[in-house]
């Protein structure tokens, strides 16, 4: 049966190797018999620019390409951990860079696909650090630095980042519901999919008076997480079996 595949927050990273080997299981088998492949964000546990030749940069972009090669379109959106993610990366793999956030039809229906640090209003500190490095004078100054500069960077801000989430509590990284209803209102959807809060879960709700769904995916720290939709509908498969 026809189906789409819809991932995120795999934080590939060397020191994880189980969660590349299910990936690459994944993009070699399974979802080469996809109508697509999605992945919301955070493919990568930090990346620091396209001319990233580490093993893992490289091997993951070798199994994206021989999937697309497949005929398999595979569409990624930037996540908080890899939002350096290019063109230069998307061309190399054969993937198309995803908007965030971005509306489909998923077999008739119309969907609203976000990574989902955008729906955490309640988390300031968060969102102002977003504008900073999202913007095109940060990352041209980012970019412009040798490559071991810029991983000796970003482990700093790694840890600056989990240091920060110990005094932040559970509600205020979660989303907010007003964000929920207002970004489903903007593009006129009943169906929302995100990921970045690691909360795997199918939540139903009306909106405006009408039945509304958003789905969330889990994290791959530990099991995985993937949502396989087709014409009947969608399951969350979490933890995931590859």
């Amino acid at each position: 049966m026809p189906c789409t595949l819809i991932i995120s927050d795999l934080h590939l990273d060397a020191q994880r190797p189980a969660a590349t080997e299910m990936f690459l299981r994944l993009v070699g088998g399974r979802a080469r018999q996809a109508d697509a492949l999605y992945i919301l964000g955070d493919l990568f546990e930090v990346w620091v620019g396209d001319d990233d030749d580490s093993p893992l940069a490289i091997t993951v972009c070798e199994a994206l390409k021989g999937c697309t090669a497949c005929g398999v379109p595979v569409y990624i959106m930037r996540g908080n951990r890899d939002f350096l993610l290019g063109r230069r990366f998307m061309v190399r793999s054969g993937a198309s860079l995803l908007d965030d956030p971005a509306s489909i039809d998923l077999y008739g229906s119309g969907v609203l696909l976000t990574h989902g640090d955008l729906l955490c209003t309640d988390d300031t500190q968060y969102l102002a650090y977003r504008r900073e490095v999202r913007s095109p004078g940060w990352q041209q100054e980012f970019l412009a630095r040798p490559l071991t500069e810029r991983r000796r960077l970003a482990a700093g801000m790694r840890e600056a980042s989990d240091s920060a989430k110990q005094d932040k509590s559970g509600t205020i990284m979660d989303v907010s519901p007003v964000a929920v209803a207002d970004m489903m209102r903007q593009h006129a959807v009943r169906q929302l999919i995100h990921g970045h809060t690691h909360r795997p879960g199918i939540h139903e709700f009306e909106l405006d008076g009408l039945p509304a769904k958003r789905t969330v995916l889990g994290d791959w720290y530990s099991g995985g997480s993937l949502l396989e939709c087709t014409a009947q509908g969608c399951r969350l498969e979490s933890p995931l079996s590859v």
